[in-house]
Parts: C-alpha cells; sequence; structure tokens
C-alpha cells in the first residue's frame, strides 16, 4: 500500500508541475459542459420563412401573422410569385416557403377545404421534420380554429379534445435531457485520454522502464497510475454537476450519492479503455489517433447520445451492448431527470460493472505481459 501511495503522489505531483495538464482536468471540463450544452440542442426556434401570398386577402393576411408571431418562425420577407423561392432556400436566406395560392380567401369564406404549399429545405432531414412538424400543426390549429368559429356553440362543447401531460420534463426542454449526456461524454474524454496519454508519456521518457524493475509489481503500478485519475474524474463529475444544476437548471431528481457511487463504476470502464489504448501505442500521438477514432466516435455514434439505439439497425443495436456509454447515458438521464433509484437502474449497472471489470481486466493483464 505504502509504495501505490507513492506513486499516486508522484502522479499528483507531476500535474502540479504541468499548469496546463491541471487546466485541463480542473478547467476544461467546466468549459466544454458550458459549450456543448448550449450547443447540443434539438430545439428548434426562429426558422426563417419565406411567404409567398398569391391571395392577398385578410384571410392569406391571418395565416401569415400567426406564422410572424409564433416563437418557432422568423419572417424574413414575402414574394407575390414563386420565381425566387428556390434561389432563397438554396442560399439558405429562408428554411421554409410557404405558399398561399389565388382564391385561398375565397375558399375559406365559403367553407370549402383549403390548402396551402409549403417548401422545406432537406438537408438537415432531422430538423427538416422538426420545421415540418411545427408548421403542420401551425396550420391545422388555424384550420381548427376556422371549422369552430363555424359551428353553433352547442356543437362547439361537444367536440373532442385531449389533456396532455407530459411528465419529467414538463418544459419539454432538449437540453435537459442532452446536458447530462454531455457530462457521460465529457468524462469518458477527459478519463481515457488523461490515462492513455500519461502511461504513454512515462514510455516516451523511459521512466515506465524505470519503475518495472522497481520492487513494484505490475499491478500495483497499475492502481497507483490510475486512481489518481479516477479520483481527478470524480472531481470532474461534481464540477459539472454543479454547472448543469446551477448554471442549466437541469433538475436532479435522484439521489446524487446513487449517480456517484454508479459513476465509479463507469470510471472503471474509461480508465479500462485508457489503460487499453496504452497498451497498444508507442507515442502519444497513437495514443489520441486511437482513442478518437476506436473508442471516442463508436462511443458517441452508437451509445444513443446522437441518434436512439432503437432507430439502428439491428445488428448496430447489437454492437452497442458491449458499449458502456450505452447504460451511463441511461443511469445518468434517469436520476437527474426521473429520480429513480438503484431498484429500477440495476440491470444497468450490472451491465456497466460487468463491462468495468472485464474491460479493466484485459487492459491490467496485456500491461502486466508488456512490463514483464
Amino acid at each position: 500500500m505504502g509504495r501505490i501511495l507513492s506513486l499516486i503522489v508522484k502522479e499528483f505531483i507531476e500535474l502540479r508541475r504541468d499548469p496546463r495538464a491541471l487546466r485541463v482536468v480542473i478547467v476544461a471540463p467546466v468549459v466544454q459542459l458550458t459549450l456543448l450544452g448550449y450547443a447540443a440542442t434539438l430545439d428548434i426556434r426562429d426558422v426563417p420563412v419565406l411567404v409567398v401570398d398569391q391571395d392577398r386577402t385578410a384571410q392569406s393576411r391571418e395565416l401569415v401573422s400567426r406564422f410572424d408571431a409564433s416563437p418557432y418562425f422568423r419572417l424574413v420577407g414575402t414574394r407575390p410569385s414563386t420565381d425566387l423561392v428556390d434561389l432563397e432556400l438554396l442560399t439558405g436566406r429562408a428554411w421554409l416557403a410557404i405558399v398561399i395560392p389565388a382564391g385561398h380567401g375565397d375558399r375559406v369564406v365559403r367553407g370549402v377545404p383549403a390548402t396551402v404549399q409549403g417548401l422545406v429545405d432537406g438537408t438537415d432531414g432531422n430538423s427538416s421534420n422538426i420545421v415540418i412538424g411545427y408548421a403542420a400543426n401551425l396550420v391545422a390549429g388555424y384550420g381548427v380554429e376556422l371549422l369552430e368559429a363555424r359551428l353553433p356553440p352547442a356543437a362547439r362543447r361537444g367536440t373532442l379534445g385531449a389533456e396532455i401531460r407530459v411528465w419529467f420534463n414538463p418544459e419539454m426542454e432538449s437540453r435537459h435531457f442532452m446536458v447530462p449526456a454531455v457530462l457521460a461524454l465529457v468524462l469518458l474524454v477527459m478519463t481515457t485520454m488523461l490515462t492513455a496519454m500519461a502511461i504513454v508519456r512515462e514510455k516516451e521518457l523511459g521512466t515506465l522502464e524505470q519503475l518495472n524493475v522497481t520492487p513494484i509489481t505490475p499491478g500495483e503500478l497499475m492502481v497507483g497510475k490510475l486512481l489518481p485519475y479516477g479520483l481527478i474524474g470524480l472531481l470532474d463529475v461534481l464540477l459539472v454537476m454543479a454547472v448543469a444544476i446551477l448554471w442549466f437548471q437541469v433538475p436532479m431528481r435522484g439521489n446524487p450519492l446513487l449517480l456517484l457511487g454508479l459513476t465509479v463504476v463507469y470510471l472503471l470502464t474509461t480508465l479500462g479503455l485508457g489503460l487499453f489504448v496504452s497498451t497498444i501505442s508507442r507515442t502519444q500521438q497513437q495514443a489520441m489517433m486511437t482513442a478518437s477514432f476506436f473508442v471516442m466516435m463508436p462511443m458517441v455514434y452508437l451509445s444513443g447520445f446522437i441518434v436512439p439505439i432503437e432507430n439502428m439497425p439491428e445488428a448496430i443495436q447489437q454492437v452497442s451492448y458491449v458499449l458502456p456509454l450505452r447504460y451511463y447515458l441511461v443511469i445518468v438521464r434517469s436520476i437527474f431527470l426521473k429520480g429513480v433509484g438503484l431498484e429500477t437502474l440495476w440491470p444497468q449497472a450490472l451491465a456497466l460493472l460487468g463491462l468495468g471489470v472485464a474491460i479493466f481486466g484485459l487492459a491490467v493483464l496485456r500491461s502486466g505481459k508488456r512490463a514483464r
């Protein structure tokens, strides 16, 4: 135990003597969460809309005013014809063009079904679908109002309605869903990269071979090298949790101690991944490239951070079962937003523990062989 403590003290002394590394482990997670917290949002507002009003009646102007008053749309101009619509969509000045045909007002007055055309920039398919939904709901809502205005009072009272109640995120803020995931991603990047780079740096300097000829066993060496970064990871979790709760106002409905406990299990996988990367890398550049392309990118794209796992092909869904980030995302989001406990999260916790033991054990075995 004394040898392990000496290694831990050595790691912290090296960090203290390297101001850049100290800024990376303390300041970088907070900065990353702050920047990504604002950037990683699925909410779409102020969609630039171009209106082609070929009717120019009170009814068409009323519809245009609905788009102008909506917080989801921003009117960027009106055109008398569709001649310049393609150019506006091509240059990106408008994402959506609403074409109101001639005779629209007359059809509305006579109670005849009337339609308007929507032209959407489909370059970003996900955002386009959201914009289409916003526009369709706005037009449909206006149509319901016109229909109800024609009904007698008795018939209006008999119309069918729905009362929707949203649980866990009543404000429908996508940031409340994304910020806990960014916390998990920042923790993955920091601990994996720092661990891999620190051990490879020892190789480059030749000090790792010097440690191997001391009475320190390979297991003690790995624990002494990795435990400081595990403690740094826990410190980073506390910092980014404070930013998420106090700055972004993400509700913490669950037990923070449970989150910290399961984070320790998650750190077992990230530290193990960093250690494994260090065993197959000879330089810090190799370690950085390997961690980025073979660890970070698959984790981000296949864990459900960006795309829901249910939307992936079946074969890709099977691959996601071996990614620790998949389980930790469920854990951190559920504790933050739903306030659930271990009685609900035990499958994810058990899977994360199994992966952590397997990854860390494999990395330690490989490191031990290389050390000998």
